[in-house]
């Protein structure tokens, strides 16, 4: 097996989270007031609640308690789960792979029902034109829905995607919970490509595939929510610069 596809999904993974992480420190810092940030959050805010609920559902964790939604964000409380190492990663990751799966549903919906129009996206980021393939379907969304056509129901999905977008990244608390096993899965990749069993390097496939399609998603949102965000990007430099004297 190619070593570079693994470490493409790798790359796309981080790619995806520090989208994520850098679009909500900019909300945080541009928003006037903390309702309107919380405002912003809270849709993304409850999915991701919600994905832990159902990571903690699969790995057999007891849900000792749930906070969707408060004013310092969200929190699953839950007990150790039944599938060692790895049962952190799924809990602690899951709004990773759940939020962009979300996404793809309301998209759907928006495109069916509600006639917004969504070119497709690369299934795959494995060369650097899947990735300019994927840059120019975000532009034309915008292009697509705001100015050859104007689509009302599209500001909307804007907001939503924008929100689910800031929370789609681990936080603090479940990278420590699962940097363990993080590192463990990432070395047993390395350790099974290097090694050539084809048995095993073919499941790595399988499962490396399954998540750079995860990753790939995450990243055209948030390129979607980046787009959005460029002005806020202006108006924080702008707020930020020293004062002549």
């Amino acid at each position: 097996m190619d070593p570079l596809p693994f470490l493409i999904v790798i790359a796309s993974g981080i790619a995806v989270m520090c989208i994520s992480v850098m679009l909500d420190n900019l909300w945080a810092q541009v928003l006037p007031l903390r309702f309107l940030y919380l405002i912003v959050r809270a849709p993304g805010v409850i999915v991701h609640e919600c994905c832990h609920v159902i990571g903690c559902i699969l790995t057999g964790a007891k849900i000792t308690k749930v906070v969707l939604l408060s004013r310092e964000g969200g929190s699953v409380t839950y007990t150790r789960p039944k599938i060692p190492v790895l049962g952190d990663v799924i809990i602690s990751s899951a709004p990773l792979f759940g939020i962009p799966l979300v996404l793809s549903g309301i998209t759907m919906l928006f495109s069916g029902y509600l006639a917004c129009v969504f070119p497709p996206f690369p299934s795959a980021i494995d060369s650097a034109g899947t990735l300019h393939a994927l840059a120019v379907s975000v532009i034309s969304i915008f292009d697509t829905n705001l100015v050859s056509a104007f689509h009302p129901w599209f500001l909307l999905y804007l907001y939503l995607t924008t929100s689910l977008v800031l929370s789609m990244a681990p936080s603090s608390q479940d990278l420590k919970n699962a940097a363990f096993g993080i590192a463990l899965v990432a070395a047993l990749g390395i350790v099974i490509i290097l090694s050539g069993i084809p048995w095993a390097v073919d499941i790595l496939w399988k499962v490396t595939s399954i998540a750079g399609m995860g990753f790939t998603l995450g990243l055209a949102f948030g390129l979607i929510a980046l787009v959005l965000s460029l002005p806020l990007f202006l108006w924080y430099a702008y707020i930020s610069r020293p004062l002549a004297r």
